[in-house]
């Protein structure tokens, strides 16, 4: 992930960044929108409807509002596209947003392998790394074995974060 060296700027990958295990960062650009909308839905589907929050258009929109392809790297195999990750400066931090893996990219260490890279760019920075992730969402155990804590919750989202360098724990697939 090509993480800026200050902290109010992110500069997201421009060239291809291959990884031993076959997966692609590449720098997104604006027509990735629809479909990346399309991912967040299917992702995030179970968990809102669990909530009780799962709105069709809503869900979609959500993504469009605050899409940043500045902030964004698409995750690539073999030219498909299976995610995103957004790594956005904000109150002097960096906020992972849109960290999305297609279903059948799941549980099989991608988003650990993703989220090390995104990390090892903030680490470098000395960054301070927030997230919310939804109640009840499998991701948040993610987030927790690479060293996010919880800083505050709501019925809907649980506030994170992860200072810089924190100690993952043992390595597990996500």
């Amino acid at each position: 992930m090509g993480i800026g060296t200050r902290p109010d700027v992110v500069v997201p990958v421009r060239v291809r960044s291959a990884h031993a295990a076959g997966w692609v960062l590449r720098a997104a650009v604006t027509a990735d929108i629809e479909v990346i909308a399309e991912l967040r839905a299917t992702v995030l589907r179970a968990d809102l409807e669990r909530l009780g929050r799962y709105d069709e258009q809503r869900v979609r929109q959500r993504l469009r509002d605050s899409f940043s392809p500045q902030h964004t790297s698409i995750i690539m195999i073999d030219r498909e596209l299976v995610g995103c990750v957004t790594i956005r400066p904000a109150d002097g931090l960096q906020w992972l947003e849109h960290f999305y893996l297609a279903p059948h990219r799941q549980g099989q260490g991608l988003g650990s392998a993703v989220l090390r890279t995104v990390l090892d760019g903030t680490d470098a920075q000395g960054m301070t790394v927030g997230l919310n992730v939804l109640q009840g969402s499998a991701a948040r155990r993610l987030y927790e074995r690479h060293g996010f804590v919880v800083e505050a919750q709501d019925p809907i989202d649980v506030f994170m974060m992860r200072p810089p360098g924190a100690m993952a724990s043992t390595p597990a697939k996500a």
